[in-house]
């Protein structure tokens, strides 16, 4: 292989992590944060995630010569911050990371399972997501009004950015970010210690409560499947590559329960990776996964610098974290809003779903976005007219069976 023939996917992985990395860090720290993890145990979790599906992603990039990508469940982190702290705390959060994982690898190892997890209406996982998204979204334009000075120029750069550089408005906005907070820094006194800059793992030992079960891991793995791992599969289709099912969903599954000892939330498919790795800018199609193998080794050199960014970030004015998340999700929750209004038969009991996730309700300990879907069917089932069944797609490469987009 040429060194020309090279460049391009190498490029496209690196450009790839890169955009992944730095376009949803913000969401997911405050998912970890908001379900109870320390900063430590945050930045544990960020290192955790980033190494166990860097090494992944080479692995199946390698193994099946395509470039299957990556990443943390970017709508999973915003469901923990709809979600909050549950009972047992951090430690059943954990637990239920760890269950979270066993499920998604059940799904590859299980057809049935797998079909499952997608007999779910679309609409309804669409207003569920969009509901899920709906408070990070606020956050933006809570912060601007209560704090215009630091979080404007934020605001301001993303604005920007989405009309010259879409693909990189919020890794600018995040740099933006992290200039207003070194400013900060300075007008405040307010330091990092060097210690917290060094990377490092924060196991913690795992409980599980049924609120947990229910709360997190439940909608966790719906969420992951609907929002990440079946647009996954669509996008590398639509550039002419099968995804191998069953080898993704058991390698992200068992990854997802690694990583969850450690304090990650959950891995899948790429979407917005999927796209820049296994698209043109990769350069020849036969030889694009070595996009997913740059891609891969990019996140392990960006795995390095996670702990300093949560050390960095926690010295940051009220609300800068929160606005470079909702304004990383803006895109994700019009998409969710779309497709869940998208069938008029449905509205409904798409538009309840939607309301009971965006609620922040709690009953019996378990969050809003578990009942939003048991609400959302019980007013479909009583008042509309049920949908088409979705089928499976032929069997994956590797005998797996993903569901239809």
């Amino acid at each position: 292989m040429s060194q020309t023939s090279l460049q391009q996917p190498v490029v496209a992985g690196v450009v790839a992590a890169l955009v992944g990395f730095t376009s949803s860090f913000a969401v997911v720290l405050a998912g970890l944060r908001a379900a109870g993890a320390t900063d430590a145990e945050a930045a544990s979790g960020l290192l955790a995630l980033s190494v166990v599906f860097g090494l992944a992603m080479i692995g199946l990039s390698w193994r099946t010569r395509s470039p299957v990508t990556l990443a943390w469940s970017t709508p999973g982190a915003a469901l923990l911050v709809s979600t909050g702290t549950v009972e047992g705390g951090w430690a059943a959060a954990v637990g239920s990371f760890v269950l979270t994982g066993v499920l998604l690898a059940l799904t590859g190892l299980v057809p049935a399972l797998g079909r499952l997890a997608s007999a779910i209406p679309v609409p309804l996982a669409q207003a569920m997501l969009a509901g899920v998204l709906l408070q990070l979204c606020l956050a933006p334009f809570v912060a601007l009004a209560d704090s215009p000075g630091w979080v404007a120029p934020v605001v301001l750069v993303w604005l920007v950015a989405q009309r010259w550089l879409p693909r990189w408005a919020v890794p600018l906005a995040l740099g933006a970010a992290l200039v207003v907070i070194a400013v900060s820094a300075l007008t405040t006194d307010v330091g990092v210690a060097a210690a917290d800059l060094v990377p490092r793992v924060d196991p913690t030992t795992p409980t599980l409560t049924v609120a947990a079960v229910v709360g997190i891991a439940v909608p966790l793995t719906v969420v992951t499947m609907a929002s990440q791992n079946v647009p996954g599969v669509a996008v590398m289709r639509s550039f002419g590559f099968t995804v191998p099912w069953r080898a993704a969903m058991v390698t992200t599954g068992a990854g997802t329960s690694v990583a969850g000892f450690l304090g990650g939330h959950a891995i899948n498919l790429a979407a917005l990776s999927a796209a820049l790795a296994a698209g043109p800018e990769a350069g020849e199609r036969s030889r694009r996964w070595v996009a997913g193998v740059s891609a891969g080794t990019s996140y392990l050199v960006l795995a390095l610098v996670s702990g300093a960014l949560v050390a960095v970030t926690a010295t940051a004015p009220a609300g800068i974290v929160e606005t470079v998340a909702g304004l990383a999700l803006l895109t994700p929750f019009a998409a969710a809003v779309l497709g869940a209004l998208s069938i008029e038969r449905h509205r409904t009991s798409s538009v309840v779903t939607f309301l009971v996730a965006g609620s922040g309700m709690q009953v019996l300990g378990v969050g809003a976005a578990f009942w939003a879907l048991v609400l959302g069917l019980a007013v479909r089932g009583v008042l509309e007219r049920s949908g088409p069944v979705q089928e499976p797609t032929d069997e994956g490469d590797d005998g797996g069976t993903p569901p239809r987009p």
